[in-house]
């Protein structure tokens, strides 16, 4: 089912000030920013080796990010692997009995198709499944 982790989301409260930390500090490239409307966040992807990470400020306190950030402060938000069939990887993970969040895939950044995992079912980690095209 999952092909290679993808990328680590990191929710951060002001992300010029962030992308900072991974780019003077540790010299990673930043490979652009984008604002997904749907989740009310805006996105930072700095590629490391084969994974990446994403950088999510909020475009709106009522969005995740924002309900993240209130209740947990700044962090790893969620841990995202890559799939290639998402319809059947949730498929067989409900089948298996798996709190789902999204039990249909929805629109992600970088035009990727994604769903989570409850955490309940995880062990406290929001995981997310991501098709990318």
């Amino acid at each position: 089912m999952v092909v290679k982790l993808d990328h680590i989301g990191i929710a951060v409260s002001d992300l010029a000030e962030s992308l900072k930390v991974y780019t003077d500090m540790l010299g990673l490239e930043l490979h652009g920013t984008e604002t997904v409307e749907e989740q009310k966040v805006k996105t930072a992807f700095l590629p490391v080796g084969d994974t990446e990470i994403e950088l999510l400020q909020t475009t709106a306190p009522d969005g995740p990010i924002g309900k993240f950030i209130e209740a947990k402060g700044q962090g790893i938000q969620h841990i995202a692997f890559k799939v290639e069939d998402i319809e059947a990887a949730l498929a067989e993970l409900k089948a298996k009995g798996v709190r789902l969040i999204d039990e249909k895939p929805r629109y992600g950044a970088g035009g990727a198709r994604i769903a989570f995992l409850h955490p309940k079912a995880t062990g406290g980690v929001l995981i997310e499944l991501c098709q990318k095209d």
